[in-house]
């Protein structure tokens, strides 16, 4: 089935994703192994979505990105100059985690029906990911 999404539209969405995937695999480096479990499982969920987006924009004849944003590399290597706590990662995980649903929500708000059916299968994945990360924030503010 050829793509519907616009592919600028999902474009964005690659990199979105693509940034903050590296954003989980930077964080599940960094702190004790409970912890880098969940964030590695959710850079991994992240990854199969990514590679989904990227298979739909090949098989309609377009090019897919393979990288993130500049602006995701700035802010992960801002992020990496400042010592964080477990806390501040999650923290700062959900939110971004949160934004990247959102825009998934609105493209598929915006997308005509056969556009938003493929974007809408990529969203349970992105909800599982986002409970995850407000579980954390819940247990991280105790």
């Amino acid at each position: 089935m050829p793509l519907q999404v616009p592919p600028s539209s999902c474009r964005r969405l690659i990199r979105r994703s693509i940034d903050l995937c590296k954003l989980y695999r930077q964080a599940a480096v960094a702190y004790e192994p409970g912890l880098r479990m969940v964030l590695s499982e959710n850079a991994h969920t992240l990854a199969m979505l990514i590679a989904d987006l990227q298979a739909q924009l090949r098989g309609a004849g377009d090019q897919a990105h393979e990288r993130g944003s500049r602006a995701g590399w700035w802010y992960r290597r801002m992020l990496g100059l400042w010592p964080r706590d477990d806390a501040g990662w999650i923290r700062v995980l959900a939110r971004h985690e949160h934004a990247l649903l959102r825009i998934f929500e609105q493209s598929v708000a915006l997308a005509p029906a056969d556009a938003a059916l493929i974007l809408r299968r990529q969203l349970p994945r992105l909800r599982s990911i986002d409970l995850d990360m407000h579980s954390l924030v819940g247990i991280v503010r105790y």
